[in-house]
């Protein structure tokens, strides 16, 4: 049987290597840093934050599939009392309600709203101009853009509808995302997966795989222009500033504060997962976006203006803060006009398929990154089958 080559390691390899073994393939996936994961990893020490703020959605694609497989793990939802304490930042206040405009358009259907038109266009002729603008810094959380108006109608609108749901579809993984890695790696391996870290694929090395199977690509998309030397790969992602910040534990602390004065999520990961920070403290995590020439400290200045409003008194209570700028590492956003059809297309040629979370496949931030590889391993595996020799069962996939 001929080799299925996977190249990446974080959530998109590991399922397109889960996939292509369990049809019959023979599967070896190669990761260039020595721990798994991507930007699905989870700090390991005392505080135990994500790259990010990360949730799993319940009405998403992988969410299933996990389930069936029993790899989902212990997973947390929103605590019924945090929703109580959900702030909203409006014209520079903390309030405890969005305006009404935001839930009433977050009630209509995704298929109302157009492909062709900006969203802040399309939200103002629904519920004027002030909700729209809420709404779309609201959406933000789901797209870590400076400019959710200016994206696609339809594109934002799928995200502020499940967003806004009620109950709300977040879950967490206990532990945070790592531990959901090491529960898939376990599984690839289990199954026969081959799993080598610290192996880093360049371009000769892949010509070298190419000639004994089919490869997927599930890097970045830099990562894969680079690779498979193709200046198409390119595609519009977000540019946003993470905080991360520990606090002891104060009563009264916002379990959320939304910013609906410019795009800007913070949000308590320890109301629903308190082993992520020692005994008496809190972890919170946050995203900023900022435009493209815009400095970090921007995102910054945003991110203690909603602490301010959250958690008083944080200055004094912080005992750890990280920062860091994600440009071009937060999934794939829309522009009016375009889908997720038009994004880089998941077949490669020569044997060569794409997966990650800016390539031509449906869903909401990782659900991407998963459709992606489940599409590749199996085109990938059909590939296999099709060459003289192979032993892949196509009746499987």
């Amino acid at each position: 049987m001929e080799h299925i080559h996977v190249i990446g390691g974080g959530l998109a390899g590991l399922t397109a290597a889960i996939t292509a073994a369990e049809s019959g393939a023979r599967v070896t996936l190669y990761e260039s840093h020595r721990a798994l994961g991507g930007r699905a990893r989870t700090a390991e020490g005392p505080y135990r934050a994500n790259e990010g703020p990360h949730a799993l959605y319940r009405g998403g694609p992988h969410h299933t599939w996990l389930a069936r497989r029993e790899l989902l793990g212990p997973v947390l939802p929103v605590p019924p009392l945090e929703g109580l304490r959900f702030r909203f930042r409006r014209s520079g206040a903390a309030r405890r309600t969005p305006p009404v405009a935001l839930p009433r358009l977050a009630r209509r259907s995704a298929r109302t709203a157009p492909v062709d038109g900006g969203f802040l266009d399309w939200a103002t002729g629904q519920v004027g101009e002030e909700g729209a603008r809420a709404a779309a810094n609201f959406a933000a959380a789901a797209l870590f853009h400076h400019d959710p108006g200016g994206l696609s109608a339809r594109f934002v609108q799928e995200r502020l509808v499940r967003l806004a749901s009620l109950p709300p579809e977040a879950r967490y993984p206990a532990g945070g995302w790592g531990r959901l890695v090491e529960r898939l790696a376990g599984h690839a391996r289990a199954i026969g997966v081959t799993v080598e870290t610290a192996a880093r694929v360049d371009t000769r090395t892949l010509g070298e795989l190419s000639r004994t199977g089919p490869v997927v690509v599930a890097t970045s998309l830099d990562a894969a222009r680079t690779l498979l030397d193709d200046a198409s790969l390119t595609w519009e992602s977000g540019r946003t500033v993470l905080v991360d910040l520990a606090v002891r534990t104060r009563r009264g602390d916002a379990f959320v504060v939304s910013d609906l004065d410019a795009p800007g999520w913070l949000e308590r990961f320890t109301a629903q997962d308190p082993g992520l920070a020692p005994a008496g403290e809190q972890l919170l995590q946050g995203q900023f976006p900022i435009g493209p020439d815009a400095r970090r400290a921007e995102g910054t200045v945003r991110a203690e203006e909603l602490l301010d409003l959250g958690f008083p008194g944080w200055r004094e209570r912080t005992t750890w803060r990280s920062e860091a700028l994600a440009d071009g590492r937060t999934g794939a956003v829309d522009r009016p006009g375009t889908t997720w059809r038009d994004r880089p297309s998941v077949v490669r040629g020569d044997g060569i398929f794409l997966a990650g979370d800016q390539v031509a496949a449906p869903g909401l931030l990782s659900e991407v990154s998963f459709t992606s590889g489940i599409e590749a391993a199996l085109l990938a595996v059909k590939a296999a089958g099709r060459r003289p020799g192979s032993g892949v069962d196509l009746n499987r996939t």
